[in-house]
């Protein structure tokens, strides 16, 4: 087995068997190279510990399956009320017929719910279904006891039954309105289906029976309150009638029709009386001129006064008749005729007496309007007197004006109580109050519990445990480089950072496992400081367990180390190797190979195909990729991976130091292995990892001083020279 220096290409190099049940868990990194979660990488931590999610899910999914199937089943029953207004509108109140109470808006539905769920229906209810007697609503609970022993709730064994009762009523009950209506849902829960549906019901009717029979109650207090007013006010009323008329027969002022007084009415009688007589004056006089007129013109006189005049009758009908002969006999007598002369005398003188008869109506008509004249004055005279009467008792009659409004007023609020009276009396002996809800909807038994839903609880529990638990991974996975201090964004899973212990593994065929001990050999001594330029110790090969205690209380400065060879082939991977084990009793290590020019740290890997820092500067490849692990050991590897014609380009890259440094935040040691002195530029690596293991074939050499001189020089702070390794290679 040879564990030098050698390129790929070498054909001395050992050809390596398959390992037997070879176990690769690398730590997988939660972060990509640009600082920004790694998704694909926390994808590939959950599925590692599937394992213990599942197992953390199934607990939970069993307990809570444990504990709903131990939970008593409820039973629910609905009830549903419509508020509506159903009170006839020929039976309310004369005064409230005209107003609109079909409106129940959203505060009103809100009031009755409150009235559903106030404590005096719910002592009705439960003395009707006597729910204080049923141990189900009379028990504290042990959880309730517990919680009222430490304060956080009230102690059932120092609460009054009524009050358990109560608790356990209000518990199980639930009153909500329906969105956009006005129906008000009731639910009741029991053990009992019968039971929650009983009660569901007994709560809608006892509610409607309130709510009438509180309209009966308000109905029945009005009627008392105005059988007491009426009383009062028929005392009152028959007070103010009694002053009215005591101060009417004091004042003598009486009262005639309408209500009036005497000297008023008398005032309206005369003013009519006079008007008529003026009326009449006025017409006599105009009548009598008419006549005299028509008389003194010559004309026939037609009037209404002569057709009433019986003589003026007669006298007409007797013109009438000569005209008639006149005409008659003119037809066979000439003008001459003494039978002609005759009549026509007898015509004049017949319209002289019409005249005559004229003349005296017309003077009977003019005594009429004198008579009609002095009536007239007799009328005035006893205006004026009546006038003055009025005159004096006006003050009077205003004082007994104010009288009668008072008692009026008193026998009007009469009558407006007995008419309210009479309707409240009427209303509530015809039970007109019905109550402004109903009953849409009955409960009835229910036949699956409602409460616990089981499979959906079960469900629920066991996606919580499963969120919970790869939360938890995920979080602590992300917050493990935070904790460290790491100012670089390149964090592991915290389960890989130091795991415990590794699997055995079985060895290759064919080469065995290479640990050191003292059967190796002495090996050369340890040269004093001052023999290489007084900067530390040379320890021979068989004391590495020497360098890792010292690196282990150097503390800080002992967490980062890097292994350089003084030339090639004097074994400086195998002590890098053995360093990096031993270190990994006590702590997490990562063995980091750097040796561009010539890796050789794979051949350990249990996957030593994996790709390595090449390809993650590349940006072919993140952490969780690179990582890999010893085959016989708990260390942790980063390979060189395909380097190429790259290696000058990779050693300088930012990348490489970016890489190094986020390790040394995740791991408790670092062990970098940079190959041979000669063949890279060392100074990079000082601020990285300021302590250093020189190895070494002959510490006498001039060669190794030089290198040794040039290690302190560049600023490692450090350096122990390790010998005899090439020697152990070799055993």
């Amino acid at each position: 087995m040879f564990f030098g220096k050698r390129s790929k290409t070498d054909s001395s190099a050992p050809v390596r068997a398959p390992a037997v049940n070879p176990v690769r868990e690398p730590p997988v990194a939660t972060y990509s190279a640009g600082g920004e979660p790694d998704m694909i990488g926390l994808g590939r931590l959950l599925w590692q510990r599937r394992n213990r999610i599942l197992a953390h899910t199934l607990i939970v999914a069993a307990a809570a399956f444990v504990v709903v199937n131990a939970i008593t089943p409820r039973y629910r029953s609905e009830a549903r009320l419509l508020l509506e207004t159903r009170e006839n509108a020929f039976l309310r109140p004369e005064a409230e017929k005209n107003l609109d109470r079909t409106t129940i808006d959203a505060e009103a539905v809100a009031s009755q719910i409150q009235v559903v769920l106030s404590r005096d229906l719910a002592r009705q209810v439960i003395a009707k279904e006597k729910l204080s007697d049923n141990p189900e609503f009379d028990s504290g609970g042990f959880f309730r006891t517990l919680l009222g022993l430490v304060g956080l709730g009230r102690d059932p064994n120092a609460m009054t039954r009524e009050e358990r009762t109560l608790e356990a009523y209000y518990d199980r009950l639930n009153v909500s309105a329906i969105e956009k209506s006005r129906v008000i849902s009731i639910d009741f829960s029991s053990a009992n289906p019968a039971l929650a549906a009983r009660v569901a019901n007994t709560i809608a009717e006892t509610y409607l029976t309130m709510q009438q029979s509180a309209k009966q109650d308000q109905t029945r207090a009005a009627g008392n309150w105005l059988a007491g007013e009426i009383d009062k006010m028929r005392k009152r009323v028959a007070d103010a009638e009694a002053k009215v008329e005591e101060y009417r027969a004091k004042s003598n002022l009486f009262v005639g029709t309408n209500n009036t007084s005497l000297p008023s009415q008398q005032l309206t009688e005369l003013n009519s009386q006079i008007a008529t007589a003026r009326g009449q004056q006025a017409d006599l006089k105009a009548r009598a001129q008419q006549l005299r007129e028509m008389i003194r013109s010559g004309k026939s006189i037609e009037s209404s006064d002569l057709a009433n005049s019986e003589p003026m009758r007669r006298l007409i009908e007797q013109r009438i008749a000569l005209r008639a002969q006149l005409a008659e006999q003119s037809t066979t007598l000439l003008d001459q005729h003494p039978r002609i002369k005759e009549i026509r005398a007898q015509i004049a003188e017949s319209d002289r007496q019409i005249r005559s008869e004229g003349e005296r109506l017309a003077r009977q008509l003019d005594n009429d309007a004198k008579l009609a004249g002095d009536k007239v004055q007799q009328l005035t005279a006893s205006l004026d007197q009546v006038k003055k009467l009025a005159s004096q008792s006006n003050e009077q009659d205003v004082e007994l004006r104010a009288l009668e409004r008072e008692a009026k007023t008193q026998r009007d609020l009469l009558e407006s109580y007995l008419a309210k009276y009479r309707e409240a009396a009427a209303r509530d002996s015809i039970n007109a109050a019905p109550p402004e809800a109903r009953i849409i909807s009955r409960a009835s038994p229910a036949l699956q519990p409602a409460y616990p839903k089981k499979l959906p609880t079960v469900l629920v529990a066991a996606f919580a445990a499963f969120a919970l638990s790869a939360g938890f991974t995920v979080t602590g996975a992300l917050l493990a480089p935070a904790v460290a201090g790491a100012p670089y964004a390149y964090p592991y899973a915290p389960g890989y950072a130091a795991p415990a212990a590794a699997p055995p593994v079985q060895p290759m065929p064919r080469m065995a496992s290479p640990p050191l001990s003292p059967a190796l050999g002495p090996g050369p001594g340890v040269e004093s400081v001052a023999a290489v330029a007084a900067a530390g110790p040379i320890v021979p090969a068989h004391n590495v367990e020497q360098i890792a205690r010292s690196l282990r209380q150097a503390g800080q400065a002992g967490r980062s180390v890097t292994v350089v060879g003084t030339a090639r082939n004097v074994g400086t991977t195998y002590a890098a190797i053995q360093l990096a084990r031993a270190l990994s009793k006590e702590g997490s290590v990562v063995l980091v190979d750097l040796a561009f020019g010539a890796p050789n740290l794979s051949v350990i890997s249990t996957d030593p195909n994996a790709p390595g820092i090449s390809e993650l500067v590349r940006g072919a490849a993140s952490f969780g990729d690179i990582i890999t692990r010893d085959q016989y050991s708990n260390v942790h590897l980063v390979a060189t991976g395909a380097v190429g014609g790259d290696a000058d380009l990779l050693a300088v890259s930012p990348m490489v130091a970016t890489t190094v440094e986020a390790l040394a935040r995740s791991y408790d040691h670092v062990v970098i292995d940079i190959g041979s002195a000669a063949d890279i530029a060392v100074e990079r690596f000082a601020p990285l990892a300021a302590r250093a293991v020189l190895v070494a074939s002959d510490p006498e050499k001039a060669e190794t001083r030089a290198v040794r001189d040039r290690l302190l020089l560049v600023g490692f702070v450090d350096v122990t020279v390790l010998t005899g390794v090439s020697q152990a290679v070799a055993a």
